[in-house]
């Protein structure tokens, strides 16, 4: 097996699964661009989920039965009813996802989706988001990983996790018919105005970038203008669309607004769909996303070559991701060492589950690892997204926990698994001869597994 096979495992994929390097070959390019060729229909884990609709009516009807239920014993057992539901349709989606993630032939498409997924991240520790998180996987970006970025952005920044867990529904425009009449209230003291979360995570996070040239100025009027973007409620007349994207115009800040410069005379929902059209073309945001796929890919200093030619692409292509994709797979700096980048708690787990062709069989046996070792799925805590360099995850503390995880993988999986064989099949000739030495004088299996977990060269791809 070539060297090129082991990184097109390892590094772009999720972690060789037995059997996968040799079906890789020499062609290991071809591996890789193969997964970006056309649209894939949704994973059969995934398909029988419950949608954002469901999961916020779910929600919502959680909420009425504790408020109805204004106090003592019932309210609380209201409150815990609904908790439970939550978390079970929590808990199935974190199963589903990693179920497909370990047993894939794709593996470079859906680290692609992981990806774009921590890119576009929100976090499932808000009550309202908890399952809703995957949803937004789910429905916006596995849908248009194969797309254009313009789609992919505009997808998710409509998507009701996106809007719920950035308050965009609370975000009145100032001057907004909803903001007039609530002013002409009798003894009103309730003022509404603008939330900027969302526009400010678009314009840092998704799009240009932190230092991406915009001002607050811009800020705030991308915020007034995305005013009316919000989520149909799970009562009333909106009932029959609860959870979809709902555009409310007399929530919508009035008039023209001037956003980099540009001024958008559009009215309603059209405007800031044109501002966002406008962002995901403009050449910061060509950088900024060309910079986070080449850490990803390639180095936590992404190599200042690679991040300029994909820039390049994005920009000569108009955004189109599979192109995007193919010229990470062809960047020459991606292919010189095998052991670049440090595993999250995220690859570690999936990677060594591959190696053991090995899928827990309960929801909980799936989700409590990535909660061991820090990273609790689509709960990064921030918009930021989880970290994707070494210096956030190799610390004393976190290493141990790996190693006590190790020692536990070991003993379920030892008497199961040869290690030096899944070694191979996992790594191939990149296990180090002192790892083989290491393993071969394993006391049990079990020790032998433990070993080849936290040796350095699992530990990085």
């Amino acid at each position: 097996m070539t060297l090129s096979a082991i990184i097109a495992a390892n590094r772009f994929g999720l972690g060789a699964r037995p059997g996968e390097l040799s079906a890789i070959g020499d062609d290991a390019r071809g591996w890789l661009t193969q997964q970006l060729k056309g649209t894939r229909s949704v994973p059969p884990e995934v398909a029988g989920l419950a949608s954002s609709a469901v999961a916020l009516q779910t929600f919502a009807k959680a909420l009425r039965e504790r408020r109805q239920e204004k106090d003592g014993e019932d309210a609380a057992k209201a409150a815990e009813n609904g908790r439970r539901q939550i978390g079970a349709m929590y808990r199935d989606q974190v199963a589903a996802r990693y179920r497909f993630a370990i047993r894939t032939d794709e593996p470079f498409r859906e680290r692609l989706v992981h990806f774009w997924t921590n890119h576009f991240a929100v976090s499932a520790d808000k009550a309202q988001v908890v399952g809703l998180a995957a949803t937004l996987e789910n429905e916006a970006i596995r849908p248009n990983v194969g797309g254009r970025f313009v789609d992919l952005l505009l997808a998710v920044e409509m998507h009701p996790a996106m809007i719920l867990y950035l308050d965009n529904q609370a975000s009145i425009g100032p001057n907004s018919p909803l903001a007039q009449k609530a002013a002409r209230r009798i003894n009103s003291d309730r003022k509404l105005d603008i939330n900027e979360n969302l526009a400010r995570e678009i314009l840092e996070l998704h799009t240009l970038g932190v230092n991406g040239g915009y001002t607050q100025a811009d800020v705030t009027t991308f915020a007034r203008a995305l005013t009316g973007w919000s989520v149909a409620a799970a009562r009333g007349k909106e009932s029959q669309q609860a959870g979809q994207f709902q555009f409310r115009p007399m929530a919508h800040e009035p008039g023209a607004k001037t956003l980099l410069g540009k001024r958008y005379g559009e009215e309603g929902v059209s405007q800031p769909r044109a501002m966002l059209k406008d962002l995901a073309a403009h050449p910061a945001t060509a950088k900024h996303v060309a910079t986070k796929l080449a850490r990803h890919f390639i180095a936590d200093d992404p190599p200042e070559r690679a991040v300029v030619r994909l820039t390049k692409v994005f920009l000569e292509t108009d955004g189109d991701l599979p192109s995007l994709h193919r010229a990470l797979v062809e960047s020459p700096e991606a292919w010189e060492r095998t052991t670049s980048k440090f595993k999250t708690p995220h690859d570690f787990v999936v990677s060594t589950f591959r190696m053991l062709d090995f899928v827990p069989p309960l929801p909980e046996q799936i989700l409590s690892p990535f909660q061991l070792l820090g990273q609790r799925p689509y709960t990064p805590g921030s918009p930021a997204g989880w970290p994707d360099t070494a210096s956030q995850w190799d610390g004393p503390d976190a290493l141990l926990k790996r190693i006590e995880w190790a020692s536990a993988v070991g003993k379920r999986m030892g008497s199961k698994v040869q290690p030096l064989d899944a070694g191979a099949s996992s790594l191939g000739d990149a296990l180090a001869e002192r790892t083989r030495v290491a393993i071969s004088r394993a006391e049990s299996g079990a020790q032998g597994i433990a070993l080849l977990l936290a040796s350095p060269e699992f530990q990085r791809r």
